[in-house]
């Protein structure tokens, strides 16, 4: 763990975006205790600009709310989303990837050719039929960025496993008796793990995006605030108050970048070349 933190640290973009990271989510967490009144409340005239009034610093929008307050709450429901669809998509895509890399021949094709259902159909249009048939919510978001997002993930792991497979421990493994579940789950598993961390933190950049765009098109949960419901409120109103869709489309924009760096920083960390090189 010493040895992965400083070959981590070695990429300083990496470690910028690593607090920039957990900057968004403190304050995702403690966003109630910073702004008590709900971001859907009227607080303030309408358009107040930034910095005009201390108590509201990034003014206010359309309707006098407190823009502030709503980056504040569209960085819970981003991150929340971000995350869960995330582990969604990889609950799905690692047994799906295993299996076919691991038993191959009829296996193979036919899971590769299910995958391949998928990604027929491009990922955004699909997210977008998938939540208009389900109906905007926070649950039909993530379900819809999973399903779009889990092709991926099963193409990556199969990959790896193919390549542990002809590996001298798993043959051991398979002679000394060991079930086929216990040998992709205990000892093929663990060897493929640094790709997929890395994968999933850019899987999670890319969430974000895409329920952005969602909640831009008007597709976003509308019991809730995020970022890309903000952008979309005010992309009719530019002139008039920029900085109603350049500040959540600034939060959106770090966000993606700093997990993105952070990817990177993992992608290097985790490289066992890179390994070998510090030691």
């Amino acid at each position: 763990m010493k040895g992965f933190w400083s070959r981590f640290c070695r990429h300083k973009a990496a470690v910028v975006g690593l607090i920039v990271v957990a900057l968004v989510l403190i304050i995702a967490l403690i966003a109630p205790l910073l702004y008590p009144v709900s971001p859907w409340k009227m607080v303030q005239r309408p358009f107040l600009p930034p910095f005009a009034n201390p108590n509201f610093p990034l003014g206010t929008d359309t309707l006098g709310r407190n823009v502030a307050s709503g980056l504040a709450y569209g960085a819970r429901v981003s991150l929340l989303i971000g995350t869960v669809s995330t582990l969604v998509a990889l609950a799905v895509g690692v047994p799906i990837g295993a299996l076919a890399g691991y038993f191959g021949g009829w296996v193979d094709d036919l899971l590769m050719r299910f995958t391949e259902f998928f990604q027929t159909v491009p990922s955004f249009a699909l997210a977008i039929v998938l939540v208009a048939i389900f109906q905007p919510s926070l649950v039909s978001i993530i379900i819809a960025i999973a399903i779009v997002g889990w092709p991926p993930v099963a193409r990556l792991v199969r990959g790896e496993v193919m390549a542990q497979r002809k590996r001298e421990y798993v043959e051991a493994a398979i002679l000394a008796g060991q079930s086929d579940l216990t040998i992709i789950t205990r000892q093929i598993l663990p060897n493929v793990v640094s790709p997929i961390v890395v994968l999933a933190s850019l899987m999670v950049a890319s969430a974000i995006l895409l329920e952005s765009s969602l909640s831009f098109l008007g597709l976003g949960d509308p019991s809730v605030m995020s970022w890309g419901y903000m952008v979309g409120a005010a992309r009719t109103v530019v002139r008039q108050a920029w900085w109603l869709s350049v500040l959540p489309g600034v939060a959106i924009l770090i966000s993606v970048l700093a997990l993105n760096l952070v990817g990177e920083g993992l992608a290097e960390a985790l490289d066992p070349r890179s390994a070998r090189d510090a030691a």
